[in-house]
């Protein structure tokens, strides 16, 4: 019987060892490899052990996504565990995510018995067959840092020790640990397993000669330029970073940004595009940026010197990226940035040039931002435009941060950046490079579970609406009291695909066509409907001048009612 002599079943070993190393929340959703889990969470619970929040998410793709936005706005870790196979297939989508953006996740999924019969835990229904695998890690393992299978109940503390160590070691990412029923079904005393911790983390940071060459391309340079998607490290260098690029006058392109590295309005923002600026360029950092151009269509110099600056600068998980290194800074970018800043403040500089360059730098951004301005308000009308939707966005969240409330807005094919003013680091994130659909609205709900007092937005066009399993989504803000605010960029289509359609035949049969095969989400669901399903409050806003006051509504109810809420907001197609 679980609980005599001090032990309890492995599964619940897990959960107490998890909450040692500093994990607070475990989404779950379970199934029949779980019943020795879910013993022994109780029986530790009865023990009075320390453990994790267990969340049931009724998705794995959502538990996933909640796992990465929970990291996205703690900075801590979390655990995700799945139900066998068929569970873990359904994760692999946010594994997948997760590695591209190096977010750290324990994942786990529970492996049907080995054993037909004479062993506790052996199979007992016909899916114990069904759900065999030869290589069931295979499915994760090109997306996880480590994968490895528990064997024995004792191994518990130094296999999640160690993937916990691999998973938060630069450049972080998720791992992976399959638990068969029968060592679930193993008691063990927890008191017996060794402190947790055994595995200190690897923080990498820049080699001290790369630095100083770095430095001197940068200090040296007439036209340099950085290109920025993925942040500028922690709050102290998103600050730093700022400061840094106006002192030496360095224009920050955010080409496909996936979150902010300096504000919208900074006067070294000149925006998404990198052109002209690419093409002058005589240096160039990539901070951090997994395709920092289009290669066909943006040509550096030839004389240029690239600097490839990040966690894993080379994005050495990927077969093929063929940007040049001339200057390879590998490390945290709260770290390289920094360290950078203070090699620079040695560092003699034309203080002429600086400035001259400085004011044309402004004086671009300032028309970009009109420009930007001019296209938004032409797309007011009904159904209006994403652009317009972004300005309004914006528009409504700046009273917040003036009060000093903090806001984060997750966009997936939703709000535009920079169309969209953000200030605040971990004020916008974009989905990942890896383009696996469904993430946005998860990923909001797990940062608002990091943050309760912050106002979160999720942004996202109608089919990564659809993705996210919102009837899964909506159920678990009701549940957990998460006053996400859900907006639906509602174009009734597949707007990417038509795009990409477009820009790679631009004077093709499709481009010229009323309809383009293969886009259409019609007849559109009433999404206002599914979110009331949840209690939320639902509206639709089919005309640009009523999207102000809807937003306003949208926020008040979720910050004075602390309920969640969606608007369906009618977009035009294209």
């Amino acid at each position: 019987m679980s609980g005599s002599d001090g032990k309890i079943t492995s599964g619940g070993v897990i959960f107490s060892r998890l909450k040692d190393l500093g994990i607070d929340y475990v989404f779950c959703n379970s199934g029949t490899d779980f019943p020795p889990i879910i013993e022994g969470l109780v029986a530790a619970r009865a023990k009075g052990l320390p453990l994790p929040e267990a969340i049931t998410v009724p998705h794995e793709h959502a538990a996933m996504s909640m796992a990465h936005g929970y990291y996205q706005i703690s900075g801590k870790c979390a655990a995700v565990m799945l139900h066998t196979n068929v569970g873990l297939s359904n994760g692999v989508t946010g594994a997948i995510n997760a590695a591209c953006a190096h977010v750290p996740v324990l994942m786990m999924s529970g492996r049907t018995p080995v054993t037909e019969h004479s062993r506790f835990g052996a199979r007992t229904v016909p899916i114990g067959w069904g759900q065999e695998m030869r290589d069931q890690a295979a499915m994760v393992r090109e997306c996880c840092k480590w994968e490895f299978e528990l064997k024995f109940p004792e191994q518990i503390g130094e296999h999640l020790d160690r993937a916990f160590a691999i998973s938060n070691s630069t450049p972080k990412g998720p791992s992976y640990l399959s638990l068969p029923r029968e060592t679930l079904c193993e008691e063990i005393d927890p008191a017996t397993l060794a402190p947790a911790g055994s595995i200190a983390p690897v923080r990498m940071v820049p080699d001290p000669e790369s630095l100083k060459r770095a430095a001197a391309a940068i200090a040296g340079a007439k036209a340099p330029l950085i290109v920025a998607q993925r942040g500028a490290g922690d709050e102290a260098s998103f600050r730093l970073f700022q400061k840094l690029v106006e002192d030496w006058a360095i224009p920050v392109c955010s080409y496909w940004a996936v979150e902010l590295a300096i504000p919208t309005e900074h006067p070294c923002h000149i925006g998404a595009s990198p052109s002209p600026w690419i093409e002058e360029a005589d240096v160039i950092v990539i901070l951090d940026s997994l395709a920092p151009w289009q290669p066909d269509v943006h040509k550096p110099r030839a004389d240029a010197t690239i600097i490839n600056v990040g966690p894993d600068p080379v994005f050495s998980r990927f077969p093929v990226r063929g940007f040049r290194s001339d200057i390879t800074l590998a490390g945290e970018s709260a770290d390289t940035i920094p360290a950078l800043a203070e090699m620079l403040s040695g560092m003699k500089r034309d203080e002429t040039a600086i400035a001259a360059r400085r004011k044309r730098i402004a004086a671009a951004s300032d028309a970009t931002r009109q420009k930007q301005r001019e296209i938004a308000e032409q797309g007011k009308g009904g159904p209006m435009t994403k652009q317009w939707v972004s300005q309004c966005l914006g528009e409504a969240l700046a009273p917040l941060e003036k009060a000093g409330r903090r806001s984060t807005v997750y966009a997936e094919l939703g709000a535009m950046l920079g169309f969209l003013k953000r200030s605040e680091r971990n004020s916008f994130f974009q989905e990942p490079h890896s383009g696996g659909l469904g993430w946005g609205f998860g990923a909001a709900l797990g940062a608002q579970l990091a943050d309760p007092d912050r106002v979160v937005v999720a942004t996202m066009g109608d089919g990564s609406y659809m993705f996210s399993n919102p009837i899964v989504c909506h159920m678990i803000a009701e549940g957990l009291k998460l006053p996400v605010i859900t907006l639906v960029l509602n174009n009734h289509e597949w707007g990417a695909v038509r795009q990409s359609v477009v820009g790679l035949y631009p004077d093709g049969h499709a481009a010229k066509a009323n309809e383009v095969p293969l886009t259409a989400l019609t007849p559109s669901p009433n999404f206002v409907q599914t979110a009331k399903a949840s209690n939320a409050h639902a509206e639709r806003v089919e005309r640009g001048e009523e999207l102000p006051a809807a937003l306003e509504r949208a926020i008040r109810i979720a910050t004075e009612e602390r309920r969640q809420v969606l608007l369906d907001i009618q977009v035009a197609k294209g």
